[in-house]
């Protein structure tokens, strides 16, 4: 399960509104190869759930999920933050041993 704060909820809200996108557009997380960790997380808008898609929902917002990127991300949380140190979504993942300074990257 992924989890969401409310101040990631928000900001789902806010920008799904910003960008014109219905409520049938979820929010879709994966984790793909790259970043300075050897691992990537990436979010966007979907309004497709595909075969072998996972869905969550927490605090009404609908988290869809790749059964690949399932195995690095069960657990996480996405928070966001607005702070001095920097602005955006973070994910408080369990399972990763390392991760970059800017917090998009991570390894297992």
């Amino acid at each position: 399960m992924i989890t969401v704060t409310e101040k990631a909820k928000d900001r789902i809200t806010e920008l799904r509104n910003q960008e014109g996108h219905s409520e049938n557009h979820n929010v879709r997380v994966s984790v793909k190869g790259g970043g300075c960790s050897g691992l990537m997380y990436d979010l966007d808008f979907d309004d497709q759930i595909n075969e072998g898609d996972d869905v969550f929902e927490d605090k009404g917002v609908k988290i869809i999920v790749d059964k690949r990127s399932l195995l690095y991300l069960l657990g996480t949380t996405l928070e966001f933050s607005d702070g001095l140190n920097g602005k955006g979504f973070q994910f408080i993942n369990p399972n990763a041993n390392r991760t970059c300074g800017c917090g998009e990257s991570f390894s297992i």
